[in-house]
């Protein structure tokens, strides 16, 4: 581990919980969201024709809802995020309560804030994570999405 790596899941623990974390800026291109839309199947007029997007009252296409929040798994291993010590495998759990709030337009940047609320150890050697999770969308006070994300870490 680095020189500044917690030793003890315990000290990992203590320094995560709490503590913020923030990505980098993603530019959501139009080309991003016609791929996501490819890829799923979901070819609503909102998120591939800008002409039908804006007659629906929209300045331009918008992103998928869960396409941000697909964005959000590289942001968060971006923002920094002290790794667990003797960590053997990491494993999304799932999410509780996600909400998207405001629509990414194309050409919009976002980023990810993370907050890990707390850590308890589910059974020996498997540590289950809540984290505070949204996305800022960048010159807007009104978050995409914000949700409750869930990880298990096991050592």
């Amino acid at each position: 581990m680095g020189e500044n790596a917690p030793d003890t899941v315990e000290d990992w623990i203590a320094r995560v919980v709490g503590h913020p974390a923030v990505s980098d800026w993603v530019t959501v291109g139009q080309e991003m969201i016609t791929g996501f839309a490819d890829v799923t199947r979901d070819w609503n007029f909102l998120h591939v024709d800008e002409e039908a997007a804006s007659a629906a009252g929209m300045d331009r296409t918008i992103a998928h809802g869960f396409l941000t929040l697909s964005l959000m798994s590289p942001m968060r291993m971006n923002a920094g995020l002290l790794p667990c010590p003797g960590l053997k495998m990491a494993m999304n759990y799932g999410l509780d309560a996600v909400r998207f709030l405001a629509p990414v337009y194309a050409g919009d940047r976002i980023r990810g804030h993370f907050t890990t609320e707390e850590i308890v150890e589910a059974q020996p050697g498997r540590y289950r994570e809540r984290l505070k999770a949204s996305l800022e969308i960048e010159g807007q006070e009104k978050p995409a999405l914000v949700a409750t994300w869930l990880a298990l870490y096991v050592t």
